[in-house]
């Protein structure tokens, strides 16, 4: 009896583990951690493994009306001495806490922070098979990727106003895997 207490004592501190935030200041969820170090947003949850079923959902809150970078790393390529398979299915779900309506919201991928992903670093919105079915939001009718000269999917034709969750999906894939890279989101705002 006393060896089940230890062993469920034990999964039940690795599921609390892993759904949450830990130590290092990260969410991990399927082969990769993702943190808001930079600034500017909070995640609240982070789960899923990745796969089209079961994406890997990110909640978050958004205090402001600007241009906020969400750190991804592969989760611990120093003990697996592997990188993750480099393809992965998210949905963002993006609470507006700005007190600004959204029309309109673009994520884009940088392999090195501040430089848009382009066509040779391999990181991009499934540009290698492109299939509009893994791109979503409930809020926002349309959608563009961009591909060249860098990695950007833009979602317009609609709004999020203040106090709105807004949930988008997509595919991110990486032929060349890094253990680092960044998802820069990008709440677009009327102008006056």
């Amino acid at each position: 009896m006393m060896r089940h207490l230890r062993i469920f004592a034990a999964l039940l501190s690795l599921s609390l583990i892993s759904a949450g935030l830990t130590d290092d200041g990260r969410w991990y969820a399927g082969d990769y951690s993702f943190s808001d170090e930079l600034g500017g947003f909070r995640i609240l949850s982070v789960k899923g493994s990745g796969t089209r079923a079961d994406p890997i959902e990110i909640s978050e809150e958004l205090d402001l009306a600007t241009p906020v970078t969400l750190v991804i790393r592969a989760a611990r390529p120093e003990q697996s001495q592997r990188f993750p398979g480099g393809a992965f299915h998210v949905r963002v779900i993006a609470v507006n806490k700005s007190g600004l309506a959204w029309i309109g919201f673009e994520f884009e991928l940088q392999e090195t922070r501040g430089k848009p992903s382009d066509f040779g670093d391999g990181l991009s919105f499934g540009q290698t098979n492109p299939n509009p079915d893994y791109i979503s939001s409930d809020r926002f009718s349309r959608f563009e990727s961009h591909f060249e000269s860098f990695d950007r999917l833009a979602f317009e034709s609609g709004h999020a106003d203040p106090l709105d969750r807004t949930a988008f999906g997509f595919f991110v894939t990486d032929v060349t895997p890094v253990a680092e890279f960044y998802l820069v989101q990008d709440p677009l705002i009327p102008s006056s």
